[in-house]
């Protein structure tokens, strides 16, 4: 039986909850009334139901779509302004001890090349990512009690923390490893990580073991509850995710959505963040075995009702993605996005060859993060580097009430400014510079307190002057 408190994963992700909900969702997909309801109170930024979410997901009026696409605009808006923020992904070991059929990284994979990263090249790598001007980072690593023990994770995080190169520094470490113990979640805590990161990968239960037919990874329960045991072990901010294109896109909306609604029910704080990849070509995957593949527009529809359903997460589109989508996701709801991503164990540092591919899966969006910079700051937005919230403490339920009411605005617009100044006196090229510098003289007018803004402008002459981090 459905039961959203529930902390069984089969009580808060219910099969049948979701058969039913997507089945009512096809019977009113062409319920105008209800569909124009629907979007109303969406429009009041408090969100939709996963049950309200999919008659949306269904419908395919034109004149209501795009209804839909201009409130997520509008939403975005609101809530995120015009700030965009960065990240990258480190790659940390591709030691994997699962059997995923989408992801080649699986054990049986003998094509790849293993690869871990020792404290030193952990080092090397953060060097590189700050010479690029990046402030935060994503780990990633396969799951391998021998080769990637939490111990090692913990090891990297210290070291990357301990980093400081010329002006950079990784100021915030999100980390992206396998379901584990709420002991352990304990010490990533300690260790000073931001955003808990896992995917579901899908929430078909049925399906989920068939595309997990070995190693731990194959329990879906366990897999799907670890959320509940990183917040019941200090991690108020997590981030939901599945790999489109592994079951039906309707199903997994549906379910990514309930799961978020589980965690605001049992914990009062949903989702710190939602990321929306879809199964892309990698080393021993073929797309073309994949039957359930999300067009582009869908794909995008998927994020626009993403936006609009759970208004207060930050959306994260990696470059999976092009350049094209990137931008349309953009205006949809987008609020993070990586630059001049790696996917390598250690591609950071060194290119690697083809014999020697470590890569997770292939890129779409090469660019690199100042060519990806003034391509955001031509079209108006305000690239981010900043960590300052999880650094003030303004993390879960201190940050929540922030964001849903719109409030967190008054502190990001002025750090987004100042981290993008240290950006453009750091890191940027010339052409770069210049049209950030445009862009912060126009977007410093949009700082409501007049207080705030002169201690802004403040902080940004001392950063022309040489001095760095400055936050509210």
């Amino acid at each position: 039986m459905y039961d959203v408190k529930s902390m069984r994963a089969d009580d808060f992700i219910d099969d049948g909850e979701i058969l039913n909900t997507l089945e009512y969702a096809q019977a009113n997909k062409n319920n105008k009334e209800l569909i124009g309801s629907i979007i109303e109170k969406a429009a009041e930024c408090k969100g939709l139901t996963h049950r309200e979410a999919s008659v949306l997901l269904a419908c395919d009026d034109d004149e209501l779509n795009e209804k839909m696409y201009a409130l997520a605009k509008q939403i975005k808006q609101k809530i995120y302004g015009s700030r965009i923020v960065f990240f990258a992904p480190l790659y940390l070991s591709n030691y994997c001890i699962n059997s995923c059929v989408y992801c080649p990284y699986h054990v049986k994979n003998k094509h790849i090349c293993r690869k871990k990263l020792t404290q030193e090249e952990v080092k090397a790598e953060t060097i590189a990512l700050q010479d690029m001007g990046h402030k935060r980072l994503a780990l990633e690593a396969g799951e391998d009690p021998v080769n990637n023990p939490l111990e090692y994770i913990l090891e990297c995080i210290k070291t990357i923390y301990s980093i400081k190169h010329k002006n950079g520094a990784i100021r915030r470490v999100n980390v992206n490893i396998a379901a584990t113990t709420v002991e352990n979640y304990t010490k990533l805590k300690e260790a000073g990580i931001g955003t808990y990161i896992l995917f579901q990968e899908t929430y078909n239960k049925k399906h989920y073991e068939e595309l997990h037919p070995a190693g731990p990874k194959h329990d879906y329960c366990y897999h799907t509850e670890a959320m509940d045991r990183a917040m019941q072990g200090g991690i108020d901010d997590v981030g939901l995710g599945v790999l489109f294109g592994l079951d039906t896109y309707a199903y997994e909306l549906c379910g990514l959505l309930m799961h978020a609604e589980h965690l605001e029910a049992v914990f009062g704080v949903g989702p710190h963040t939602i990321s929306v990849p879809r199964i892309c070509p990698a080393d021993d995957i073929d797309v073309d075995d994949f039957s359930n593949a999300v067009p582009d527009e869908t794909w995008r529809k998927i994020v626009a009702i993403i936006r609009i359903a759970v208004p207060y997460t930050g959306m994260i589109v990696s470059t999976r993605e092009s350049e094209e989508n990137r931008k349309a996701a953009l205006e949809l709801g987008i609020s993070q996005i990586s630059g001049a991503s790696s996917t390598s164990v250690g591609g950071y540092v060194r290119p690697e060859s083809p014999e020697e591919n470590t890569a997770q899966f292939d890129r779409s969006d090469t660019r690199t993060l100042d060519e990806v910079s003034d391509w955001l700051i031509r079209m108006g937005y305000i690239p981010s580097f900043c960590t300052a919230c999880y650094r003030e403490g303004r993390t879960g339920d201190r940050f929540m009430p922030l964001a849903k009411s719109g409030a967190i605005q008054n502190c990001c617009q002025p750090n987004a400014l100042m981290t993008l100044k240290e950006y453009l006196m750091d890191y940027a090229s010339e052409q770069t510079r210049l049209d950030g510098e445009a862009l912060i003289e126009k977007e410093l007018n949009n700082i409501p307190n007049e207080n705030v803004r002169r201690i802004t402008i403040e902080n940004l002459k001392k950063i022309e002057n040489g001095e760095r981090d400055f936050r509210f």
